[in-house]
Order: C-alpha cells, then structure tokens, then sequence
C-alpha cells in the first residue's frame, strides 16, 4: 500500500488556499483503497511526524513562502523523502520574482520591465515619481518578491501609487513592475510535457487574489484559447522552455500576457493551485486527463525522481 501523507496549510497568506487544496486532492485519493493518506500541518510536530508515518511520497501542497521557496523541500530532502513538485533550488528561483526574471532576461524570454525597491532607502516622492515614469512608465504594478496567488499585487498610476507602496512596507523589498495590458494566457507543463493553455477574462482590474479564489468574481474561463496554432506553439514552447530552465518537477503553470502579438511571462508558479477553480485540472479536464488520473500522474512523477 503506498502512503501518501498530503502536507498542507503552513504559514504563508495563502494558507486558506493551501488546505482548500487538500481537501479536494484527499477527497479524491481517498477514492483508491490502494492508498493509505494522512493530511500534516508543517508545525513544530512535522519531522516527529513524517518518521512516524514513514511516507512513500509526500504531496507537497503548501503555497507560498515556506512552502514553496525551497525551505520545506529542504526538510524533505536531508529526510531522504520523495516529494512532488519541484526540488530545492527550482522552487527557490521560481518563487524570488527578481531572479527569475534575470533568468528570463538572460534567455531572451520577454518580460515586462521592472526594478526592485527597498524600503530601507528614503525616496522624495516627485523625484522617484519621475525616476519611475522615465525607466518603467506609468501604470505599473507594484508586488512583494516571493509571494503567490496574487497576494498584495496592485496597479498603480501616479497617483495611488505611495497609497499602494505602503501597504507593502513589512516586506522590505518588493517588485515594480510595467503593466502590461492585454490577454491573460496561462500555461500548464506536467513532466516535462505540454498540458495545454488557458485564457482568463476577470471581471476585476485583473486575475487577482479574488479573481482566482472567490466564486462570486465571476472571471471568464476560455479553453480552448483563441490563438492561431504559430502563437499557441509559441505561448506553449515558451512555458516548456522556462520549465526546463528553472529544472521544475511534477507540474508548473506559468502566467502571460498577450499584447500587440507578444506575450510577457510575468511569472512561472511550481506549486499550482489543486481547488474546484484551480486553471492546472481545468486545463487536464479539457485534455481528458481527470482530476483522479492528473494528482496520479503528479505522484509517479514523485515517485520516479530523486
């Protein structure tokens, strides 16, 4: 019997996602008598925990910080678990919004331009004002470095912009970043391979935090993706090509958009959302691979890599 202890919750803002997550993959392994599940918090109890069970594999479910940076993989690995999703130093880079897109810069992959503000430095406002609107242009956004699922994303014009910026302040560092109007186009790779695109029509200013969890947003869901088959081999090819860049595992969903016929990755998320309203089973379902057979497919993915 192989036993799959489902890590979840965690002590990021997306935790609320993190469980949701959980509870639909428990739901459904839950089905197969073959597997023997126990759900675990990453608490002060975790390694106790983990050695008690002794798990084949561990299905990684945490979003965020923590949980999807490398830390917990970290754990993981001096336990000699198998885990799924990606390893150490892919979620690292992945999740840091600054290095990443020096990653895709250097690859010739477009993205849009940014630069990164520390708090710790004193910026007079009509000077920093005018420094941002000659390197980046207004709007623009404005983003912590190593967060998920849209937490505290804002578009920015000139005038709600220090509004905005010190909402941000705990964080330090944090990412500007031009806004790039247009389509909002989401890749999915499972293993390596293309598993298929999806567009997004958020009724909100764009796919944020409420856009993506909240049922009441009410954003436009379109699969097949209206492209022509030069453009969505584009899209696809480059999702592949950064999921082989960043040695990603097991599924990663990388977040376009589409604009004057070129798309911007803005970023690529190793650690997907699994809920009712997560894009990656949407994507699946349309490609005839149930929700079932794709959190399958995740754990052989475990099982086979190091």
């Amino acid at each position: 019997m192989n036993k799959i202890l489902i890590l979840a919750g965690g002590y990021s803002n997306e935790r609320e996602i993190s469980l949701k997550t959980a509870k639909s993959v428990y739901s459904e392994l839950k089905k197969n008598k073959k597997y023997k599940i126990e759900i675990c918090e990453p608490n002060g109890e975790f390694v106790k925990n983990l050695r008690k069970f002794k798990p084949t594999v561990v299905l990684n479910l945490l979003h965020g910080r923590y949980g999807e940076d490398g830390y917990i993989q970290t754990i993981l690995e001096s336990e000699r678990i198998k885990y799924t999703h990606s390893g150490v130093l892919s979620s690292s880079l992945a999740i840091d919004k600054d290095i990443s897109k020096k990653i895709f810069i250097k690859s010739n992959i477009a993205t849009p331009k940014y630069l990164k503000y520390s708090f710790k430095y004193f910026n007079k406002k009509k000077k920093f004002i005018e420094k941002l609107k000659n390197k980046i242009g207004f709007p623009l956004v404005i983003k912590p470095i190593n967060e998920g699922s849209s937490v505290n994303v804002f578009i920015c014009n000139r005038k709600n912009f220090f509004k905005n910026l010190i909402k941000l302040k705990d964080y330090g560092e944090i990412l500007i970043e031009k806004y790039i109007p247009g389509r909002e186009i989401q890749v999915a790779i499972l293993s390596e391979r293309i598993l298929g695109a999806i567009e997004l029509k958020p009724k909100r200013k764009f796919y944020d935090y409420q856009a993506k969890y909240n049922p009441k947003a009410k954003t436009k869901h379109i699969i097949p993706v209206d492209l022509t088959n030069a453009q969505y081999k584009k899209v696809t090819n480059i999702a592949l090509k950064v999921h082989k860049l960043l040695k990603c595992r097991g599924v990663s969903r990388s977040d376009f958009r589409f604009y004057k016929n070129k798309f911007y990755l803005l970023e690529t998320n190793t650690q997907p959302g699994m809920t009712s309203l997560s894009l990656v089973p949407e994507i699946a379902k349309f490609n005839n691979i149930s929700f079932k057979n794709l959190i399958e497919k995740i754990l052989i993915d475990a099982s086979i890599n190091k």
